[in-house]
């Protein structure tokens, strides 16, 4: 294998979102920039500009963040470590959520919220339009074809160029399609947990990029002796490599996006991306599930 500084976020293929907008298919989750409980500044804020500016170095062009990391953390360090934007550089951000503390979720979808997080989304990013914005979660307390109307009306308006979910069934998908087109769906899904693999087929069928979040979990599959160490032994790979290589080699649809606060690790995962799965390989490990 080569060296993982040889190898970049292009050995893992292309998807275009919405048919316009092309990104390696192996992109980047800030979340792991913040501090403990994904709330404030993290010790090391130079480690994480140095980050994002080396995933952009190795080609990596789809970098996803939101508004609740921090909050506005991550925001903050994008556009600290990479504004002015490349022009390949795809931002995916996310509304639908509020923070009460460390650890604390609570997801809020009234309309009037939705548009408020979308300026303050385009105001700290410095960006005139959002390329991919993305509904956090859906609010049981708002039907969803009220919150995401709204995000059509953004749209509309020019504020945002692609709209997208996450933590969605089937169902919610075509709920939020009767609205508007969504060209994503981030759920989830990993080598050991694909209770989504009905959302990831709707959208292998119809063309909706699929994110899995928390991409890279092996947990106890990657034990000594276990299949996943055996395999990743023979590729002189990581456990965490082989499952990036199987969630690309599952669909063409799949675009991870592996979070990590260390250089070191980022440049492992982007290497990752250049396992190529043989047949029996790739059966054995959909295998441990």
């Amino acid at each position: 294998m080569a060296e993982t500084t040889d190898i970049t976020a292009s050995a893992s293929g292309t998807f275009t979102l919405g048919g316009d907008l092309p990104v390696h298919r192996l992109g980047y989750g800030t979340m792991q920039l913040t501090g403990k409980g994904v709330w404030g500044w993290p010790e090391d804020r130079e480690g994480a500009v140095r980050v994002l500016r080396r995933a952009v170095e190795l080609c990596v062009n789809l970098i996803d963040t939101a508004d609740v990391y921090g909050p506005y953390v991550t925001d903050a360090f994008i556009r600290e470590a990479l504004h002015p934007y490349a022009d390949d550089l795809v931002i995916a951000t996310k509304v639908g959520f509020t923070r009460q503390g460390p650890g604390q979720w609570t997801p809020v979808g009234r309309p009037e919220y939705i548009r408020q997080q979308t300026e303050l989304n385009l105001r700290n990013l410095d960006v005139e339009r959002i390329d991919l914005l993305q509904l956090h979660r859906i609010d049981p307390k708002v039907p969803v074809e009220e919150t995401v109307g709204e995000l059509k009306a953004l749209q509309d308006e020019g504020k945002v160029r692609h709209i997208g979910l996450s933590e969605v069934s089937v169902e919610e998908i075509e709920r939020a399609r009767a609205v508007a087109d969504i060209v994503s769906v981030q759920n989830l899904y990993n080598l050991t947990n694909r209770k989504s693999e009905d959302v990831l087929d709707y959208a292998a069928e119809n063309g909706i990029a699929f994110i899995p979040w928390f991409p890279l979990a092996t947990g106890e599959l990657s034990g000594p002796g276990s299949v996943l160490s055996s395999i990743a032994a023979e590729h002189g790979s990581t456990p965490s490599q082989l499952a990036l290589a199987w969630l690309l080699r599952r669909s063409p649809v799949i675009l991870p996006i592996p979070g990590t606060k260390s250089v070191e690790h980022l440049e492992e995962n982007v290497a990752g991306a250049a396992i190529t799965l043989t047949d029996e390989e790739f059966e054995r490990l959909s295998a441990l599930s």
